[in-house]
């Protein structure tokens, strides 16, 4: 692990001759071959964001039709995150197997299975063998598309890259609640078979359009295909210097000599995926015990500050609010939609620009104060027999200011912190247990909520997000350190000890101050 030098895709500036040529400083334009690698893997994220979004409205005419109790949705908009648990962890595997593109491919497969049996269901159980291939599909589809892209990304764009898998679940997101819109004209048994049968149509589309793209380079030098992955590195990375980097070291975590130069060579199968995840959760370094608990950590606060419980139960948020039609509650959701997506789309381009770290905080601080003022709005609500128009625009601009502050900062630094902290080895399977986490917690708060505000009141509810993302602020700002612009060999220097990272990372400005006065003075003699 400590040999993997810059293999996360940073580049390191070193003040010797050799590396003085090649600085990523330049600021390259956009490597439009990566730019659409990153998104073709990433439009099968879109598939959990439509069912996220379609579901939402959805279980109002499925409550009717199946006449199921809140209990039973619960389970029926819950289960998916449990199945996608499955998928993510399988995928991992997987993925080391047959390689990230077929990993993305069998992913649209199972769920384009998965609609048609929910397009197509009859009854309850039926619904429910549908949730189950569709949430392994989309196990597979999240842990492969982050992972793609991690790996595919040059330095200079790796956080805009990594963060599409993010920006596109909340389009499809943004797509199922106009669905809802579209499709609740029909007579009610026809129109949320529509809904949800709608997600299998792209994935038809996706299967023929990921086959384009290349193989990820790092999967290609673990099955000893050099020849491949240099031609992909190079058309992926900004410049021929920054393939040959990181093509050595990827090598050199593969356990390949340097001298194999070959198009193809034979490659020592590495540890089996029982050793990884002993090496990974068993028996691990100082430096991998932090990365884990930082995973863990920021997996966790995303999905227990209650983002799912605002994007699936909005129309019932609504509804608590003082707004009665259904038609109104889906119009509003669709506005929820679109702020999300607006403000995904802002972030992408904050990512490499403001760092990790200062978007997060930015982040988690505006979605406690959201929250907070959304359950004194709704609690207000609540205890007045009067309609109070002013606390049903606070409580919708609460809502949309929660969204908001999530997509700017804590909902594509997730996939992209934990994708860039991980070495390879143990990259795949560190990925899929930061998505296991993320819909375990996810598949608590959906399956809960209802019950938990019915127990503590839906302004109680919001109350209790509010203090769990506060002390998600706290555990951002002491453990994890920023991550933009630093090799693996640097980022592994401030990992592993997890309250005293910012002197670590103090001493290496300063010795990349000093490297970098030397260097220049060096040149100038």
């Amino acid at each position: 692990m400590a040999g993997s030098g810059h293999e996360n895709g940073a580049v390191s500036i070193q003040p010797a001759d050799n590396l003085a040529v090649f600085e990523v400083s330049k600021k390259p334009k956009k490597n439009k071959f990566a730019l659409g690698c990153a998104m073709l893997a990433s439009l099968t994220s879109m598939l959990l964001g439509y069912d996220i979004g379609v579901m939402s409205g959805a279980i109002i005419f499925i409550k009717k039709d199946l006449k199921i109790s809140d209990v039973q949705i619960e389970i029926l908009v819950g289960v998916l995150n449990l199945y996608c648990l499955v998928g993510s962890i399988v995928a991992g595997n997987i993925a080391d197997w047959i390689g990230r593109r077929y990993t993305i491919v069998l992913a649209n497969i199972i769920i384009f299975v998965g609609s048609l049996f929910m397009g197509f269901s009859v009854n309850y159980a039926f619904l429910m063998v549908g949730r189950f291939f569709a949430g392994i599909g989309v196990g597979f589809a999240i842990m492969g598309a982050v992972l793609y892209n991690a790996e595919i990304s040059p330095a200079s764009s790796r956080g805009f890259l990594t963060s599409f898998p993010e920006v596109c679940i909340n389009v499809g997101i943004l797509l199922g609640y106009v669905s809802n819109y579209a499709f609740s004209k029909l007579p009610t048994r026809i129109g949320w078979r529509l809904m949800l049968g709608a997600g299998a149509t792209p994935s038809i589309f996706l299967v023929f359009a990921v086959l384009a793209m290349p193989e990820s380079p790092r999967w290609l030098v673990m099955q000893g295909k050099l020849g491949e992955a240099k031609v992909v590195l190079e058309k992926t990375l900004d410049t021929k210097e920054e393939a040959q980097l990181r093509l050595n070291d990827i090598k050199e975590a593969a356990g390949i000599p340097q001298d194999s130069t070959g198009d193809v060579v034979v490659v020592q199968k590495q540890t089996n995926s029982k050793g990884v995840w002993r090496e990974l959760l068993l028996h691990p370094t100082p430096i991998v015990k932090h990365i884990l608990i930082c995973t863990v950590g920021i997996h966790f606060f995303q999905q227990s500050s209650g983002v799912d419980a605002v994007v699936l139960y909005s129309p019932r948020i609504f509804e608590k609010a003082g707004i009665t039609s259904s038609n109104e509650q889906l119009l509003t959701t669709v506005a929820v939609g679109i702020c999300k997506t607006i403000f995904i789309l802002v972030a992408t381009f904050l990512l490499d620009k403001s760092g990790r770290r200062a978007l997060l905080l930015i982040s988690t601080g505006g979605m406690v104060v959201s929250l907070a003022t959304l359950g004194f709005s709704l609690t207000i609500i609540n205890h007045s027999e009067a309609k109070l128009t002013w606390a049903i625009a606070l409580c919708i601009t609460m809502v949309l200011s929660f969204v908001a502050f999530f997509a700017i900062g804590m909902g594509p630094i997730a996939g992209i912190y934990t994708s860039e902290i991980f070495p390879l080895k143990l990259r795949a399977q560190g990925i899929s247990l930061g998505v296991a986490v993320n819909r375990v917690t996810s598949g608590i708060i959906s399956m809960t909520f209802l019950s938990l505000y019915q127990a503590i009141t839906i302004g109680g509810a919001f109350f209790l997000f509010a203090g769990i993302a506060a002390v998600g602020w706290l555990f951002f700002n002491i453990c994890l350190p920023e991550t933009r612009g630093k090799t693996l060999e640097e980022t592994e220097r401030l990992f592993g000890n997890l309250v005293g990272w910012r002197e670590v990372d103090k001493k290496m400005k300063e010795d990349n101050t000093k490297g970098t006065t030397h260097g220049q003075e060096g040149s100038e003699g």
